[in-house]
């Protein structure tokens, strides 16, 4: 099953991405952005950034770009590795992540996410590692 991206955005309803204020600007199975607002709820206690954020923003739209390339095949993608590398800290205003696969394999796929500031400055570059399997039974 294919989903939409408002559909994708209702679904996430509750999850993570909600409660980190992700917003989804375009998905497709070969690039996606969207942004985040930066604010106490994303702060880690010195009120910058938390990476944690960061990385939860980037498996998100890694994840989301994966399931979109595999869909139609009745598949998924789970994240398997993760690894990020913190350029830049930011206080506030928005961040937007842009994710683009490197490799998408019949079983695997690794997707590319770099992560910028207001002024395009890099805050965060990072690679996830995906696993392709069967979409799980509703309820399961």
């Amino acid at each position: 099953m294919t989903l939409s991206l408002a559909e994708f955005t209702e679904q996430a309803r509750g999850a993570l991405p909600d409660h980190l204020g992700i917003e989804f600007l375009e998905a497709s199975g070969e690039r996606v952005v969207a942004r985040m607002p930066v604010e106490r709820r994303v702060h880690q206690p010195f009120g910058v950034l938390h990476g944690g954020a960061s990385v939860a923003l980037a498996e998100t739209v890694a994840s989301l770009g994966a399931h979109l390339s595999v869909a139609e095949r009745g598949m998924t993608a789970v994240g398997m590795e993760i690894n990020a590398n913190h350029l830049r800290a930011v206080r506030s205003g928005v961040v937007t992540a842009t994710a683009t696969p490197v490799h998408q394999g019949r079983t695997t796929q690794v997707w590319q996410i770099e992560i910028v500031d207001e002024q395009d400055r890099g805050v965060c570059v990072s690679r996830c590692t995906l696993a392709v399997i069967p979409v799980p039974p509703q309820g399961s």
